[in-house]
Order: structure tokens, then C-alpha cells, then sequence
């Protein structure tokens, strides 16, 4: 059974929230994916240094966070201009 809601997602999925995150259009929502996706690519990689996981996926890991705080970074940017 999954208990994860939407403001708990499922770490598995953080492929799905990284994408997501990325490709929000709503600005409104934009925080809240970002935020989703950070968390679950973190617990993640949590699970891959306790060794259920391989060193491919921890490279996309530490990518899609760059990429999600690189996100946060100009969005934040674009709307306080």
C-alpha cells in the first residue's frame, strides 16, 4: 500500500517529480514541485549510500539536483526582478 501523499511523495518516484518540477509552467505551483522533487532526489540518495543503488544512478541523482537548485535559483531571480 502506498501512504504517500502529494506533499509526501514517494522517493522512488524521483524521476517523475524531477521532470515534473522542471516542466511546471504555473508559477504558483513551481515552489512546490521543486521542493517535491529536492526531497525525494534526496531520499534517494539516502537509500544509494546504504547500498540499494549503483553509481549511474547517483551520478543522475546529483545532476538532477544541481539542476533543480540551479531551477530554484533563476526562478527566484525572474520573479523578484
Amino acid at each position: 500500500m502506498n501512504t504517500a501523499s502529494p506533499l509526501q511523495p514517494n522517493h522512488a518516484d524521483w524521476k517523475v517529480l524531477y521532470r515534473a518540477a522542471i516542466l511546471e509552467t504555473n508559477k504558483s505551483r513551481i515552489a512546490q514541485r521543486v521542493s517535491a522533487a529536492e526531497e525525494a532526489v534526496l531520499a534517494r540518495g539516502r537509500e544509494i549510500f546504504y547500498g540499494n543503488g549503483d553509481a549511474e544512478e547517483e551520478e543522475a541523482l546529483e545532476d538532477a539536483l544541481y539542476a533543480l537548485r540551479a531551477f530554484r535559483t533563476a526562478w527566484q531571480h525572474t520573479d523578484a526582478a
